[in-house]
């Protein structure tokens, strides 16, 4: 079962003007790539955008969604959930860079994207005694949410 939310048509307008003042199309796809994967709370992959996506636009094949997938990311306007190959919609939109802790539900896939200044500097000083420069994080943390626990005490 996939949990829709109500789409913040605002989100949508933000990301078109940040399109605009970068110089970069937000193609059509590419925009309703972005609408389906914040209409949902968990991640999606590439295939359900394409199956979702050929609702209404029947001629789409797996290239459109990667390139749009591919626009999306460089933007930085979604994550890459990187254990499940799928996708969500980030928090900021890139308002500012940010790595991102995701908690992802095992049970009912659901993803909560956190943003932990402290927890990002105390990964940055523990390479940096060890010499190591840090380019990328990726910190994911899967367990059961709390929606999903109280269901299992009832």
């Amino acid at each position: 079962m996939v949990m829709v939310i109500n789409l913040d048509q605002q989100l949508v307008k933000q990301i078109e003007e940040i399109c605009a003042a970068r110089g970069v199309r937000l193609t059509p796809q590419r925009k309703r790539v972005f609408e389906l994967i914040c209409a949902s709370l968990k991640a999606s992959s590439a295939y359900e955008l394409l199956e979702q996506l050929k609702a209404t636009e029947p001629q789409a094949k797996p290239p459109t969604v990667y390139r749009a997938l591919d626009f999306l990311l460089e933007q930085g306007f979604i994550h890459r959930v990187e254990s499940t190959n799928s996708f969500i919609q980030c928090c900021s939109c890139n308002a500012h860079k940010h790595y991102s802790h995701l908690l992802i539900c095992d049970k009912c896939s659901n993803v909560i994207e956190l943003q932990d200044d402290s927890l990002v500097a105390l990964l940055a000083d523990n390479a940096e005694k060890h010499g190591f420069n840090i380019t990328n994080h990726v910190i994911e943390s899967h367990g059961v949410c709390q929606s999903c626990t109280s269901e299992i005490t009832k």
